[in-house]
């Protein structure tokens, strides 16, 4: 396998302490200092006839799939790629019909849509680099067990109407009508049980949600972005996300983000990615020409920030639209 090739950057920057950096400036040949300067997968690796066989759309820096997550996923491995950052919003519960067979999120069960999500993301573990991290936005749903929902949403027109998982009967314990399936928090438990280190569940507040017809609870205008990594040690720039403290050091981010939707960003997806929302995932834990991964790509905003920030990407969806979608914006930008 193809050595990857080192970040570069001055690692001694991100010490947290001034004993991390010895007599020489250097930081310290310490575990947690070694995950400063990760090493990046070479360029002639990542643009390899067996890395981009079947891409949709592929560039030095970019490469974009419409194919089955799970599938392309394994082939990613088998080629030997290793990525530094895969942040990614999965299709959320019974929330909508992306209009192809196999999707997920319209299993019968939410445990069902666990288990799936959990065995994407355990392809992710492998093809995430040792020092890598990934971020996870989701968003919870109830069950409401009142059968086929009536009329249409103009302005949510890929929102699924008719017979969704949660409007049948449910099985009167976990899945029973007006609970709250805890769906977030949930997915983070299974991935921790699996092998995963959880470090933050960053909750994203939306100043502007679309407000829920209710009468018997509070509106939601929340959702979480989970951070995971594989290890102790990892790659985390502060100074590039954080602010500068009264001694001239750098404080971390808060976990509590005010971040507006995207609203109207994309022809084609109505659950687009804010921009804002990626600036702490992706600048904060991608090294120097690292690798950003999105899964779950969309309409391609990760793949679009990531480009716009000097990293290289790669996108997957099995929907052919937003794959299209994608492409589009790759080539307007002269990817």
């Amino acid at each position: 396998m193809a050595k990857r090739k080192r970040s570069g950057g001055d690692s001694s920057r991100l010490a947290t302490t001034r004993a991390s950096v010895g007599p020489d400036g250097k930081l310290k040949q310490t575990p947690a200092n070694r995950a400063l300067s990760p090493r990046v997968l070479p360029d002639r690796v990542f643009s390899s006839a067996e890395v981009v066989d079947g891409a949709l759309f592929a560039s030095p820096r970019a490469i974009l799939f419409n194919d089955d997550v799970e599938v392309r996923l394994k082939k990613l491995i088998a080629a030997g790629v290793k990525v530094d950052c895969i942040v990614t919003s999965p299709p959320y519960y019974g929330q909508r019909d992306y209009g192809f067979n196999g999707q997920i999120g319209l299993e019968e069960h939410p445990a069902e849509y666990l288990d799936r999500l959990a065995s994407v993301f355990d392809l992710c573990h492998t093809l995430l680099s040792d020092t890598g991290s990934l971020w996870i936005n989701i968003g919870d749903t109830y069950w409401s067990g009142k059968g086929a929902a009536k009329g249409i949403d103009e302005k949510q027109s890929a929102r699924r109407f008719g017979s969704r998982p949660q409007d049948g009967p449910g099985d009167g314990k976990w899945a029973r009508p007006k609970q709250l399936l805890l769906i977030p928090h949930r997915l983070a438990i299974a991935l921790q049980d699996r092998g995963w280190l959880l470090r933050n569940d960053n909750v994203w507040v939306k100043p502007n949600p679309l407000p829920d017809q209710v009468r018997d609870r509070c509106s939601m205008s929340h959702e979480y972005v989970f951070h995971l990594v594989k290890s102790r040690w990892y790659y985390f720039d502060r100074t590039k996300i954080g602010s500068k403290s009264s001694t001239g050091g750098f404080l971390p981010p808060v976990d509590t983000w005010l971040v507006p939707t995207s609203r109207g960003a994309s022809r084609t997806h109505r659950a687009s990615f804010s921009p804002e929302l990626l600036k702490i995932p992706v600048l904060g834990s991608t090294p120097r020409r690292g690798i950003v991964l999105d899964p779950f790509v969309g309409s391609g905003t990760t793949m679009r920030f990531a480009l716009e920030n000097g990293f290289r990407t790669i996108g997957i969806d099995a929907s052919a639209n937003f794959c299209r979608e994608t492409k589009d914006m790759l080539i307007e930008g002269g990817c």
